[in-house]
């Protein structure tokens, strides 16, 4: 199955709106439908499948991404899920193994994406260092317990 990742567009919000998770994994990340607001440095990115949309996520160019990140061209990632009918199919890991290149075809500026994970969120933070995200050894407390700070590099292509 062919996977992109694409700018979220009014054609994707009804399944994107449809989106379900396990109780286990809304604690950990949001739904599409309660943070799909783009513009003032959020993306919304879809990752889709044949056509369908299977997954989300945000993207940020915020003043949050300094939270994570002292490098002026990194970007911030959020709101990573996949619809629940949609998982154990490598969506999520296909999807973020495009991340780079998207990356540097949709935002040249960015050089470093980075992201929090729970420590308890083992899957996901698996998951993460498959596709290329490193621990960067910081760690933040969030509402539910100890986050860890992980980035990824974007190699750039001039």
């Amino acid at each position: 199955m062919s996977i992109e990742l694409t700018h979220c567009s009014k054609e994707h919000l009804p399944v994107l709106k449809g989106f379900e998770l396990p109780e286990e994994q809304r604690r950990f990340t949001a739904l599409p439908r309660d943070v799909m607001q783009s513009g003032d440095g959020q993306y919304p990115i879809v990752i889709v499948s044949e056509g369908t949309p299977v997954g989300f996520f945000l993207l940020h160019s915020t003043e949050r991404v300094k939270d994570y990140s002292t490098n002026p061209n990194a970007m911030l990632l959020t709101a990573l899920s996949i619809d629940h009918r949609q998982q154990r199919k490598g969506f999520a890991k296909k999807g973020l193994l495009k991340l780079a290149s998207f990356i540097k075809q949709e935002f040249k500026h960015c050089d470093e994406i980075v992201l929090v994970v729970n420590q308890k969120n083992i899957p996901a933070r698996r998951l993460y260092e498959k596709a290329g995200f490193a621990d960067t050894g910081k760690r933040k407390i969030g509402p539910i317990g100890e986050q860890i700070v992980m980035k990824m590099h974007i190699q750039s292509s001039r």
